[in-house]
């Protein structure tokens, strides 16, 4: 089987310029003093900040401005459990395009009221018993609309990359990079970066441990699908990656980690309190790796990628306060 045309520096350059008007260049935040406590200098790159919260405001923008005018006039379809969704909602209300979201029931009412408040129509699903993906070919049939996917695009790919592309210029020596792991979109677009700016840099993805489609996959060698998996990090909840993404972690990644909900936990509440940053949970699937592994990292240059910030807060302290008060069971709410 063929493999895909994997996205180079080019693209990632020409999405960069794409999006410079309205995407922020995301600050880089290392503190000596957790340094210290670590034993190894960490780098956080903060997509928590991007608008929209989140990362994915960039491939969403860069894909709306690769649309012709004909296209845009048709609207667009998305289908997301979250930030996808109000990346698109925005990017489309920039353009004057009218957009249409698939998100799931359960999806943080955070995110659904983003969507709306960016004035885009939301069509809901069960994620446990509907397909988002069929939902969305027909909706974008029957209103001759183009689907903007969550990751399985090179544009969206090229214009994740612009993290990488960013970081890489920040912090220039950097050893390992973790990187949330969800459909893959942002990982591809990180390596793709990484081969080009940064050879010297071992860059792993991270997924919740319940949902490890793209570790399983790439041991062996293969896409895997598995079941809807649950997990509080409900944006990386993909049932598979696309052969786009797989070609790119096939290909560059350094390996695929997994950690669960306690790690996410702890890694929230050690974000919080160190860089008095709030990030969601699918954000700090990177640093909950790295916090996992600081032996064999001693003395090394560690970058993570914090992909998005939009959680409840009231969901927030209540996570908070059940590390501080111990062990916490596993989570599944996704509401």
């Amino acid at each position: 089987m063929s493999l895909p045309p994997l996205v180079g520096l080019s693209q990632i350059q020409q999405a960069a310029a794409n999006i410079a008007q309205y995407a922020r260049k995301t600050p880089v935040l290392n503190l000596p003093q957790v340094d210290e406590q670590l034993g190894i200098r960490l780098f956080l790159k903060c997509e928590n900040l991007q608008l929209v919260g989140a990362f994915k405001f960039r491939g969403a923008y860069h894909a709306l401005a690769q649309l012709d005018p004909a296209q845009r006039a048709h609207g667009v379809v998305a289908y997301s459990s979250g930030n996808h969704a109000q990346a698109v909602a925005l990017a489309a209300k920039l353009f004057g395009v009218p957009a249409t979201i698939v998100m799931p029931q359960d999806a943080p009412r955070i995110k659904t009221g983003k969507v709306r408040l960016y004035g885009a129509k939301i069509v809901s699903y069960d994620r446990l018993q509907q397909d988002r993906e069929q939902i969305a070919q027909q909706l974008a049939q029957s209103l001759g609309a183009t689907i903007i996917p969550p990751f399985a695009h090179p544009d969206i790919i090229a214009g994740q990359g612009t993290v990488g592309l960013e970081l890489f210029e920040q912090v220039p020596g950097l050893d390992q990079l973790y990187v949330p792991l969800g459909g893959g979109g942002l990982l591809s677009g990180v390596l793709a970066a990484q081969q080009a700016l940064a050879p010297q840099c071992q860059v792993f993805g991270v997924e919740p441990q319940a949902g490890n489609d793209g570790q399983m996959s790439l041991a062996q060698g293969e896409i895997v699908s598995i079941a809807p998996p649950q997990s509080i990090a409900d944006g990386a909840l993909t049932q598979a990656l696309a052969p786009i993404t797989f070609a790119h972690i096939e290909q560059y990644a350094r390996g695929i980690l997994t950690v669960d909900d306690n790690a996410l936990i702890k890694a929230l509440r050690f974000v919080a309190e160190q860089f008095k940053l709030v990030v969601e949970p699918t954000g700090v699937l990177g640093l909950a790796a790295v916090l996992q592994q600081l032996p064999q990292l001693k003395g090394q240059q560690v970058g993570v990628v914090l992909s998005g910030g939009n959680i409840d807060l009231t969901r927030l302290g209540h996570f908070l306060a059940a590390q501080a008060n111990g062990p916490a069971g596993t989570q599944t709410d996704l509401g």
